[in-house]
């Protein structure tokens, strides 16, 4: 057997068994080391396009973040090929927003032999654990053979690529129902990035036609039907991975119902609290039990209730110096995105539990007990009933400092049938209230006091009235991707709570803009219809990434691709710096910060093939939105605003 032959059977080997335990999309960065990769994955989605689908991308940074919005948006780990020297590098960033959101990737880098190792050979860098501890695992791959042992040996690594990328310890994630996505499917977990060097030799080009391609080396199991792993009550339909259940004890739950008792408690939902509309319903039943309030980010998924305890505008009603503190905070996924939040919740001083399945993710160093679940668990865990014993001693343990004192003066018992007390109720209407009057408040500033309807039909619209516009007309069951900066804080501050299920999502692992929109195009990918929000610096950060045009089309075949509006305002520079210290009337503050770029973004759409619109207006915006809706592909609509003055247009909403 020859070189070409043995690449072959063990590059399948390794890709067939990466597809039996949930690896479904492959992206590929052209390059010629990796060859015998990126034609065994592309053979592969030919032969079975139920196992395996490619995408190519010319530019590696942007196949790396296009990679990520798949596997973000999917919940099952995607694979992502490049040659080798810098094109590993350019995959740096997405590997770093992977690992901080908790995205799996399992990243496949083509390597030069040993042997021609540091001898000044192009595109030869020292590839060996490139990422550092920025991946949950490393595999050096040895030269492929096609023994018996060698081809077990691809396929258990290829198995233990896929269980580092999902984690350990946490469901496997599956496939949501159609439409019932509210946030991503890929941070709440353990997952991250792998990688897994391989060594190729010359010549680089694998005998596809050798017998048994993808077939050698399966195990006994593997040659069932997939049809009996999907019987299997315990096995995941991500592939071959026992789901594993959280749940905590009796004596947890009773302690975390003693700290609540008698203490005004509310809920921080970030990014990372809902997956599905039905984990929501869940959380919300929850909350409704106790007369919790739940403060909900935009990318917590759920401001898609409209629930009287789903808090939206608390950005605003953490302006009101009347508001009502809480002793206890219990915060599920991350910080919400609200700076306001972030600094009265610090200077108020409340015991803060944090719900995560292994890390308290705390920059603010808060946590005063840590709760080792999803918050899916939490809540169920808590929704059973109980009765609360004397549990003093067990909490006492996980305390510190001011708390353990103030248990010293006593630990209440009651039944959980008897929470919420006339504290919690009195606390919960206070922000319902509060909340109520912020609403009336960015409504009647767009809609000169009207219910809201999203937006005034005005020629001086600001950002707050496309927002809001967008998020009214968006499909139901469609993804609303938002980048960072000011993109995210427009959306927490227009998100207005409505019973339509829209999937929410912005890469806050790293909160950069580096990839953003090949994130989103690779988010669209597994939704009917995608809407990204986005500012003109995040635009030009990414912009070769609208040549993905050409791929989803040839992927389609050009009918039924995902429809993709780009939502740009264009400020035409970085208006976020006006509302952080840096702002200034010097001239640095200009060239250093704002940054104006003049950029004609019609013509970089022309170029790309990408159908263009420009707004001057809520209702040109309309128009144009609506007219795009639908549309395969990318389209883009350009919202043209402002440099100056974005902190005096927000003011009327952020004012009680």
């Amino acid at each position: 057997m020859n070189n070409q032959q043995a690449t072959a059977l063990f590059v399948s080997a390794f890709f067939d068994e990466l597809a039996r335990w949930g690896v479904c999309e492959t992206v590929i960065s052209p390059g010629s080391r990796s060859t015998a990769l990126a034609m065994t994955a592309f053979e592969m989605s030919r032969r079975f396009p139920d196992r395996m689908r490619v995408y190519v991308d010319v530019d590696e940074r942007g196949a790396s973040f296009f990679a990520l919005g798949l596997a973000k948006a999917s919940g099952r780990p995607v694979a992502l090929v490049c040659t080798s020297g810098t094109a590993l590098a350019n995959y740096y960033p997405a590997v770093l927003e992977a690992e901080t959101s908790r995205v799996p990737l399992v990243v496949l880098s083509g390597d030069r032999p040993l042997r021609l190792q540091g001898l000044g050979a192009p595109q030869t860098v020292d590839q060996v654990k490139a990422y550092g501890d920025h991946v949950r695992c490393f595999r050096q791959m040895p030269l492929p053979a096609a023994g018996p042992a060698d081809l077990a040996f691809a396929r258990q690594a290829a198995r233990e690529a896929c269980l580092a990328a999902f984690g350990p310890g946490a469901d496997a994630p599956g496939r949501g129902g159609e439409g019932e996505a509210v946030a991503s499917r890929g941070c709440r977990y353990l997952a991250g990035p792998v990688q897994v060097n391989f060594q190729l030799d010359e010549p680089l080009t694998p005998d596809l036609s050798v017998e048994g391609l993808f077939e050698a080396g399966r195990g006994p199991l593997a040659q069932e039907t997939s049809e009996a792993l999907d019987a299997a009550p315990c096995v995941s339909d991500a592939g071959a991975i026992m789901a594993v259940r959280q749940r905590l004890d009796a004596q947890a739950v009773r302690q975390l119902y003693a700290l609540m008792r008698g203490r005004r408690t509310l809920v921080l939902a970030g990014e990372g609290t809902c997956e599905t509309a039905a984990e929501a319903r869940e959380i919300v039943a929850w909350a409704r039990r106790c007369s919790v309030p739940l403060l909900a980010d935009p990318l917590s998924g759920l401001r898609s209730f409209a629930d009287d305890l789903v808090v939206d505008n608390y950005d605003n009603v953490f302006g009101d110096e009347a508001c009502p503190l809480p002793d206890v905070v219990v915060r599920f996924g991350r910080y919400p995105v609200s700076k306001r939040c972030t600094q009265r919740l610090a200077a108020a001083r409340p015991v803060n539990v944090v719900v995560d399945v292994a890390q308290t993710r705390d920059f603010n160093l808060a946590t005063d007990l840590f709760v080792a679940c999803t918050p899916l668990a939490f809540v169920r865990s808590m929704a059973e009933a109980v009765t609360l014993d004397e549990c003093a001693d067990g909490l006492r343990e996980h305390l510190h400092g001011g708390m353990r004192e103030s248990f010293e003066k006593g630990f209440p018992q009651s039944n959980v049938d008897d929470l919420p007390d006339e504290i919690q109720r009195a606390f919960a209407q206070e922000w319902m209230a509060l909340n109520d009057r912020a609403r009336v408040r960015i409504c009647a500033v767009d809609g000169g006091g009207q219910e809201p309807r999203g937006a005034c039909d005005g020629e001086q619209a600001v950002e707050g009235a496309y927002v809001r516009a967008l998020l009214e007309m968006a499909p139901e069951g469609s993804c609303v991707f938002s980048a960072n900066s000011l993109s995210v804080r427009a959306l927490d501050t227009f998100y207005v709570k409505q019973d339509k299920r829209l999937a929410v999502l912005c890469n806050r692992g790293q909160n950069g803009i580096d990839g953003t929109v090949s994130t989103a195009l690779g988010v669209a990918q597994h939704f009917a219809q995608t809407t990204f929000l986005t500012g003109d610096f995040t635009m030009l950060h990414d912009l070769n990434a609208l040549a993905l045009q050409r791929e989803l089309r040839v992927h389609h075949g050009g009918k039924n691709a995902p429809g993709i509006v780009v939502v740009l305002l264009n400020n035409n520079g970085g208006a976020i710096f006006d509302m952080l210290p840096q702002k200034s009337d010097d001239a640095y503050f200009e060239r250093l910060f704002l940054v104006p770029q003049d950029v004609r973004f019609e013509d970089a759409a022309r170029a790309f093939d990408v159908p263009y619109r420009s707004a001057e207006s809520v209702a040109a915006f309309r128009q144009a939105y609506g007219d795009a809706l639908g549309t395969p592909g990318i389209s883009l609509i350009e919202v043209k605003l402002p440099l100056a003055g974005v902190t005096e247009r927000y003011a009327p909403y952020q004012s009680l």
